[in-house]
């Protein structure tokens, strides 16, 4: 069944004819691009979605499992956009008898960090299943079973750790010993493998030659044997794009056999249907504009931001128990613009271009971005070619001229698939988030 919100958006909303079309269909609405959604689903302005509570992913979802059923997986998407709630999704709500696996791996350095953590997680998620089956003639993990119930909370973890003095030294045939012991077992499993390219960000630092190591090993592994005869799944995800960060480490053709997939951008009609849940299901009275100026404001509808906006329209209407207008749209989003949630999750876009941007990127990075913030609707690729010029006269790097289009068109490739810029229309890029090219403009223009 197909519920129509766009039928409620004339002059003014009438919520209660809203909400009684809402009860009329049991407080739970269903479409065929949607999880099941709950008449009033809760604000996320801090952790992932509840996978309760996910919307407009139903088809992605789908087509995920099925990608799934012959080969490794590859997801890609902006920051808070909700990847990990889709991999969270993924988790509870496991299809074609797959047992699930998740972690991040955000802060590791190591590929022994990287087993151990696994494999702790594959405990806390299936402790029955790692007792009985996959700890069966792996002595280091049937000693460690035989000790957690002494060492208490968090036992196993530190266990795993202190199984093998030299686990850093041996991690490639743990790791071995790990994935034989999981594919004799039999079941399906699905590894879902969250902030993937950060953790080989931090390798190469560590360690580039470590790093080819791992890249290779873990491509055999995915290969051999071929996934249509494999019982383990590998799904890795990041939000900075893995191909352009291992391209710049020369080490692009160590990934090239994951299918890649990206999580699509909101519609402009799940933005409207989002309103009318958000607001319209707290009974708070809206006039029609209100969802287009949303729109308008947002850009790139990032949920997270779509969440704080209707939280502070509602945090509004409570105040002054008044219909919420276009105009509140914009104070939310200027206050946003300035508040410490929205600046604490911006900052990371300015920041990790001085993580994972070397010079002269990194500078010539900073100032396109600082100009695409000031203009009206973005710039032309010509123009920002000579920002790039200029900026590299200003460092005092002498390059030939094909030297300096090529890092120039890398450089855009990069902004690309990072999610900073877009290209709109007729070679002009803009900001692909509107917030975030505000919140731009105000601190680093």
């Amino acid at each position: 069944m197909r519920v129509s919100l766009r039928a409620h958006f004339h002059d003014a909303v009438d919520v209660q004819q809203f909400r009684r079309t809402i009860m009329s269909t049991t407080i739970l609405i269903y479409n065929q691009n949607d999880m099941k959604i709950g008449s009033t689903p809760e604000f996320y302005t801090g952790a992932p979605v509840d996978p309760v509570d996910l919307r407009f992913r139903g088809a992605f979802v789908a087509n995920l499992w099925r990608t799934l059923r012959s080969g490794h997986v590859v997801l890609a998407a902006p920051r808070r956009t909700g990847k990990t709630s889709v991999m969270d999704y993924l988790r509870d709500h496991p299809e074609n008898g797959f047992r699930v696996v998740s972690i991040n791996v955000q802060d590791l350095t190591h590929p022994a960090d990287f087993f151990q953590v696994l494999l702790d997680a594959f405990h806390d998620a299936h402790p029955e299943f790692v007792r009985d089956r996959l700890a069966e003639g792996w002595g280091l993990v049937s000693g460690v079973l035989d000790r957690v119930e002494s060492i208490g909370a968090g036992g196993f973890k530190l266990a795993i750790r202190g199984s093998d003095p030299d686990w850093r030294t041996n991690w490639r045939r743990h790791g071995d010993t790990f994935l034989a012991q999981a594919r004799n077992a039999g079941d399906p499993i699905l590894f879902i493998i969250d902030e993937f390219p950060d953790m080989l960000i931090n390798l190469a630092r560590e360690d580039k030659g470590l790093l080819r190591e791992f890249l290779a090993w873990f491509r055999t592994q995915r290969q051999n044997p071929a996934p249509t005869r494999d019982s383990i799944r590998w799904l890795v995800g990041g939000s900075v794009n893995l191909a352009g960060t291992l391209d710049a480490l020369g080490l692009v053709d160590l990934i090239n056999d994951l299918e890649d997939v990206s999580l699509p951008p909101l519609t402009e009609e799940h933005i409207e249907t989002f309103v009318a849940d958000m607001l319209g299901g707290r009974s708070v009275p809206f006039d029609a504009d209100v969802p287009r100026r949303l729109i308008a404001r947002l850009g790139r509808p990032i949920p997270f931001f779509m969440q704080i906006a209707t939280r502070d329209l509602y945090r509004r209407w409570k105040r002054g128990q008044r219909r919420i207008a276009a105009t509140d749209v914009d104070a939310v989003f200027n206050e946003m613009i300035v508040g410490s949630a929205a600046r604490t999750q911006l900052q990371h876009y300015y920041s990790r271009i001085r993580q994972y941007y070397a010079e002269p990127k990194r500078s010539i990075a900073h100032a396109l971005l600082g100009q695409i913030s000031v203009s009206e609707s973005g710039l032309r690729r010509e123009t920002l070619l000579h920002e790039t010029e200029r900026a590299l006269a200003d460092l005092c790097a002498t390059l030939p001229a094909h030297q300096r289009r090529q890092l120039f068109n890398q450089l855009m490739f990069d902004l690309e698939n990072d999610f900073y810029i877009v290209e709109v229309e007729g070679g002009t890029c803009d900001f692909a988030s509107g917030v975030l090219k505000s919140w731009w403009r105000k601190y680093h223009a």
